[in-house]
Parts: C-alpha cells; sequence; structure tokens
C-alpha cells in the first residue's frame, strides 16, 4: 500500500498526497451536518476546497490519517460560510447574460 503509515503530505501545489476515499466517511458526515444547520448547498468538494484553502495550504508538514478526521469534523460551519462566500466572489457573473438577467430582475 502506497500509504502504509497512512500519512498525508502537502506537495508544492497545496494539494494532499492522500486517498480521499480513506477520508469519505468523515467527508459526508461533515457535509449532513451542515445540511442540518440549514446549509443545503453543501457538498463534499466544497467541504474539502475549504479545508485545503483554510486550514491545510500554510501546513507543510506531514499529517496522519487520525489528523486529517479532526481536521475535516471540527471545521466550523462559519469557516465553511466565509469560504463560500469568497468563492462566490471570486466568481461573479453579474456581467454574464444570465447575471445580466438576475440584474434586471432585482430592479
Amino acid at each position: 500500500m502506497k500509504y502504509m503509515h497512512m500519512l498525508a503530505k502537502h506537495d508544492k501545489m497545496g494539494e494532499m498526497n492522500v486517498d480521499r476515499k480513506q477520508l469519505m466517511p468523515a467527508l459526508q458526515s461533515k457535509v449532513d451536518e451542515l445540511k442540518l444547520l440549514g446549509y443545503e448547498q453543501a457538498t463534499i468538494e466544497d467541504v474539502w476546497n475549504c479545508l485545503m484553502v483554510k486550514k491545510w495550504k500554510k501546513n507543510k508538514e506531514e499529517k496522519r490519517l487520525f489528523e486529517l478526521v479532526n481536521d475535516i469534523l471540527s471545521l466550523r460551519a462559519s469557516d465553511y460560510m466565509a469560504y463560500v462566500v469568497q468563492k462566490e466572489q471570486k466568481h461573479d457573473h453579474w456581467f454574464t447574460e444570465e447575471g445580466l438577467s438576475e440584474l434586471e430582475q432585482l430592479f
């Protein structure tokens, strides 16, 4: 097994060298929790990307599987929402055809 000790490590691009399948139960649990709190748009991909940006971006040392699971389960809803809002602001679509249509409906 490539990850015999189940270690995860950031590479230069800030991506994890870990089999995400091992983390799926924790990721799904976090998504379910966020949905119970009213964040219906929560997805596994968004939770993963949020953690990559918010918790694991600056961390260069190896992490064990249990540390990654802890990071996932301890992600606060407020941190997740801050990530989602920031992501949406980066991808504003107000000047696309769809965005202009939405603006017209508002005014």
